[in-house]
């Protein structure tokens, strides 16, 4: 095989990771915001727990989209976003007001500022880009043919 071949295989299973841990941290967090104080967890955990795994999401949201950037530039792309996505809940008008009382409103924009939120959001790409790395070194260490 030659190295653009070898490349593009290991572009395509470093995807497969990514898009397998972004859905796994997409379903930990509507678990988290569904099920986590009915589970006895105390609400500062769900509140900020929920928070590091949006901003974990981000990260595996940039990184598959950008399959080529390095793991610095995703990270400084997705805490960009996340800072933008947090700025932003000071806008308020009455639509936007409206729709951050639905469900799909608040989790995609949340209700209220918080800059406490944006150093959960630090953590969850931390946390995410030391993931990426983990998850990846066994999924694209060449196995040796038994």
């Amino acid at each position: 095989m030659n190295a653009a071949g070898a490349k593009n295989r290991r572009v395509l299973r470093q995807s497969i990771v990514r898009v397998s841990l972004w859905v796994g941290i997409i379903v930990l967090g509507l678990a988290l915001r569904r099920f986590g104080l009915g589970a006895g967890l105390p609400p500062l955990i769900v509140k900020y727990g929920g928070s590091i795994l949006w901003g974990a999401m981000v990260f595996f949201l940039v990184a598959i989209a950008g399959p080529r950037r390095t793991r610095f530039h995703i990270a400084l792309i997705a805490i960009l976003i996340a800072v933008a996505f947090e700025l932003f809940r000071l806008v308020h008008t009455p639509w936007l007001d409206d729709f951050r009382l639905t469900l799909a409103g608040a989790l995609l924009f949340g209700r209220i500022f918080s800059p406490w939120d944006i150093l959960a959001y630090g953590v969850g790409i931390l946390s995410a880009l030391l993931l990426d790395r983990l998850s990846l070194v066994e999924a694209l260490v060449p196995h040796s043919p038994s």
